[in-house]
């Protein structure tokens, strides 16, 4: 059955459903099924009743249902990827709505043909012991508002394939495309395995207290990821949390400034810089300084923001007023203490939808607002350093490390560097990149627990070791 826009919208709305508008345009999208606690309660006991016979089927049968899903969200590529952009407002273009559809059934497809075998620990003519990986149960999931499609199948897809059933709690600003990635999912999988509660945060809260879900899997801030340790704590819930990030990067005097302008622009400024593990702090040394700065306006000039549905766009609004508020806050803050506005900085008054331009900053104290506090919008401040000592230690000081970059033309002075640093992830001469194979989580009030490849497997497995 072929799946258009208008179909897909239908399955999903209610008429006295929550409005969800557009951010880019303030039209309505359509109203979205807010459920009570009630409602949740009921998707977990469904959920609970469906999992012993989805454990019970074999491995390479969760791993051919997986793979039939990633062809389902395939032939739904369109409409699936313009509610996203209708309701999220990423573009369709660049690294964004067609985009994160893609990505889903790319990690649909890795997550099923990644192992998690049983192994022997020691046999020595003595003593016997192997390790197994047992399904949990039911893996609850609380989703973000800023990848709400990737993100939601990041926790659902290793927890079906180790058997267990999920259920998801999607942000309340962007439910209509993952009940839309849920109803695509279903056209293949058995019933009740994937179970999709869209509410408010009363929903999310149960879930991290609920006796029934054995594990809790959460994208977001790291102040709520604090409040789910807190009431998981009596049921002694399984946790993998990837709170909030503001990550360094870190450029060292040997660059080509133009040849690395594109990457680091694309790593501060993807999802118009509305993603965790974006570039959000940059550090150049004061040889390359002015240069990097230059070429990144270059850059910034002629990358088009506007309306996701318009196929040129690359960059889209603000999902939400309080997220434009947060980064239009943060930047007035920096020019009033005296900093630079290379570009950008002055929305358009008036103007309909949530933009906020691409904005460049320099000339910062490390010490700002806008550098010590996650922004979570496309404004990237820009930090001069003299030394790599130096550098280190600003990148370091902050209490969040989920990702982080060096930036260098000599690979062994540049993973030199990287070790030095406090994040779960560094990269080299690129930034934010994910692989379904490198395991990924944060530092510090980053987070903990990790998610892709066999570590996330395990991560939402109950080990077993049978001795003797």
């Amino acid at each position: 059955m072929t799946i258009t826009y208008a179909t897909l919208l239908s399955e999903i709305t209610t008429p006295d459903g929550r409005d969800i508008f557009d951010p880019a345009t303030g039209e309505l999208v359509g109203k979205a099924p807010f459920r009570s606690v009630e409602v949740l309660d009921a998707a977990v006991a469904r959920a609970k009743a469906a999992q012993p016979s989805w454990a019970a089927r074999t491995d390479e049968e969760r791993q051919s249902l997986l793979v039939r899903a990633a062809d389902a969200i395939d032939a739904a590529t369109e409409p699936l990827a313009e509610l996203l952009s209708r309701e999220q407002g990423k573009p369709l273009n660049g690294p964004n709505a067609r985009f994160e559809v893609g990505a889903c059934a790319n990690w649909l497809r890795a997550t099923a043909a990644t192992d998690l075998p049983g192994r022997t620990l020691i046999d020595d003519g003595e003593t016997h012991a192997e390790i197994h990986y047992r399904p949990l149960g039911v893996v609850g999931a609380i989703g973000p508002w800023n990848w709400p499609m990737m993100i939601s199948i990041w926790q659902i897809a290793p927890s079906l394939r180790m058997g267990n059933t999920v259920v998801v709690k999607p942000s309340e600003y962007t439910p209509l495309s993952v009940l839309a990635l849920a109803h695509v999912l279903g056209t293949v999988l058995p019933d009740d395995v994937v179970n999709v509660v869209a509410g408010e945060g009363d929903l999310g809260a149960r879930l991290s207290s609920h006796p029934d879900i054995a594990k809790l899997m959460f994208t977001g801030s790291t102040r709520t990821g604090q409040a789910i340790i807190k009431s998981s704590a009596e049921t002694v819930k399984r946790l993998t949390l990837e709170l909030g990030g503001n990550d360094a990067g870190i450029v060292l005097a040997d660059v080509d400034p133009k040849a690395i302008a594109q990457d680091l622009f694309w790593g501060a400024f993807i999802n118009t810089g509305q993603t965790c593990a974006a570039l959000k702090r940059l550090y150049v040394h004061a040889d390359v300084y002015e240069d990097v700065c230059r070429e990144l306006v270059e850059v910034a000039k002629t990358t088009p923001m506007g309306r996701g549905l318009d196929e040129d766009n690359v960059l889209g609004p603000l999902q939400n007023k309080a997220q434009f508020d947060i980064v239009a806050g943060l930047v007035a803050e920096a020019k009033s203490s005296g900093a630079t506005i290379l570009t950008g900085g002055t929305p358009e008054a008036d103007a309909p939808g949530y933009f906020y331009p691409t904005t460049l900053v320099s000339d910062i104290d490390n010490s700002n607002p806008l550098v010590t506090q996650e922004q979570f919008g496309p404004a990237l401040p820009i930090v001069r350093f003299e030394t790599v000592d130096e550098a280190v230690d600003m990148a370091n000081g902050i209490d969040v490390g989920l990702g982080a970059s060096v930036w260098s033309a000599d690979l062994d002075t540049a993973r030199t560097v990287a070790a030095r640093i406090q994040a779960g992830t560094v990269w080299i001469n690129s930034h934010g990149g994910v692989h379904p194979m490198i395991p990924f989580g944060g530092v510090k009030k980053s987070g903990y627990g990790l998610e892709f490849g066999i570590e996330g497997l395990a991560a939402v497995s109950a080990p077993q070791v049978i001795n003797g």
